[in-house]
């Protein structure tokens, strides 16, 4: 999916669908749990004491002032289950989270973490690269509970989902005990009110001086959520403490990318380390790009279209490599663009162009293909299937261009003539 949102809060409210059936045209901002603590931080709300560091050398001074009963250790990598997680180069004792009382053992876990990939249920097979590592303060947690806000579109609006049985695979408590999974429907107008704060927090079963204290941290979320157009605040687990203390253990944070522009602050916190180049390459002129394991690159405009093309390329016995979408303003620039990113793919033998000119001129395409061909000196067969504005302006073009580009008469012939090619 283009979309990299927590799986859990979306499943609980069943507004996601597979990828097969939808893509949808957006990238979303990941932050790593210590840049998402940062920001609640910032809002008020209440997160352990912690610091980053990214050598052994630099947590070893940083320690030394960081003074606690209880450290947890854990490698940034955005990717759940890393404290069941394994570093095949690191030492087998040490997993991406460490709880420890004894502050060498904490600051020389660093070198076992940092710049060895760590393997989780949730990362590709080879792991994710660990180039930082958080080191907090470790609460004693009496209980776990769950909490996120987020956009819902059956609501039209933000929801808040909560169940007072957090800290695990909150998936799975919908599935076995959905009685402990509380929706609330959020008026985006009055925002949440003390009512709401303290009904939420009953429910989450606190109580007392606590109450009252897990309804003023949802407020501060809720301020937050909106504050940074955020899709989504998944806390997971949000506690109390044995010594009354309610915290923001861990957090999960997406943004929207339409809100960039106003939200440049933390858009720029983004390093996109963890990215396929190629989709990061992608974003940069306006395409969108995710890479899949076959070798036909496909090369279409509109999600659904690009979608239906995967779909028709399987179903003549070819593997799509690529989803890339050029969108319905496309220049000869964004094509040739779109020509380089989709053939880095070493996988690539094919590519195959569907292009339905609607807003698209299919001239347009047709030059930025011919440009593109002759530019890159293209080696691998080139299938162009167009239908619309300009088509016969278009096939004039690749026909005159005498460039060895096969041409389609709809989408089928189209797969099937890649699909031929590569065999």
């Amino acid at each position: 999916m283009l979309a990299r949102t927590s799986k859990n809060s979306i499943n609980l409210l069943k507004t996601a669908q597979t990828a097969a059936s939808r893509i949808e045209q957006r990238r979303w901002l990941n932050l790593q749990e210590y840049q998402s603590k940062e920001l609640l931080q910032k809002y008020g709300c209440t997160v352990q004491k912690f610091f980053v560091t990214d050598s052994k050398k630099d947590a070893q001074e940083k320690i030394k002032k960081f003074d606690h009963k209880e450290y947890v250790v854990k490698a940034q990598i955005l990717a759940g289950g890393r404290g069941k997680g394994k570093f095949p180069t690191g030492r087998s004792d040490i997993t991406g989270v460490l709880i420890t009382q004894k502050k060498d053992d904490a600051a020389g876990s660093i070198e076992y973490m940092v710049g060895h990939k760590l393997i989780t249920k949730q990362t590709p097979p080879e792991g994710v690269l660990v180039s930082k590592v958080m080191v907090a303060e470790s609460v004693q947690i009496g209980r776990e509970t769950y909490l996120a806000i987020l956009m819902d579109r059956d609501s039209n609006g933000p929801v808040i989902v909560a169940s007072p049985a957090g800290g695990v695979d909150i998936e799975e408590v919908a599935e076995k005990s959905p009685h402990l999974i509380f929706k609330e429907p959020i008026d985006i107008d009055k925002g949440v009110t003390d009512e709401i704060a303290l009904r939420l927090a009953e429910k989450l079963e606190f109580k007392g001086a606590l109450k009252t204290k897990a309804a003023e941290e949802i407020k501060r979320l809720y301020k937050l959520f909106i504050a940074v157009d955020a899709t989504q605040v998944e806390i997971n687990p949000f506690v109390e403490t044995t010594d009354n203390r309610v915290f923001c253990v861990d957090a999960k944070l997406n943004f929207d990318d339409s809100a960039a522009f106003r939200q440049k602050e933390i858009f720029a916190m983004d390093d996109h380390a963890e990215q396929d180049p190629r989709e990061t390459e992608a974003d940069k002129f306006g395409l969108n790009y995710i890479g899949l394991d076959g070798n036909i690159a496909c090369l279409v405009n509109g999600a659904g279209l690009a979608m239906a093309t995967m779909d028709i390329i399987k179903l003549n016995g070819g593997e799509p490599a690529n989803f890339l979408d050029v969108g319905g303003s496309v220049t000869e620039a964004q094509v040739y663009e779109a020509f380089r990113i989709i053939t880095s793919d070493k996988q690539v033998k094919a590519l195959l162009v569907n292009i339905f000119g609607g807003i698209v001129n299919c001239a347009t395409i047709a030059n930025g293909l011919i440009a593109a061909f002759k530019r890159m000196e293209l080696k691998v067969p080139l299938i162009v299937r167009l239908e619309g504005t300009n088509v016969d302006a278009a096939k004039k073009l690749l026909k005159e261009s005498n460039l060895p580009i096969l041409t389609a008469s709809n989408l089928d012939d189209a797969a099937k003539k890649a699909v031929a090619s590569i065999k």
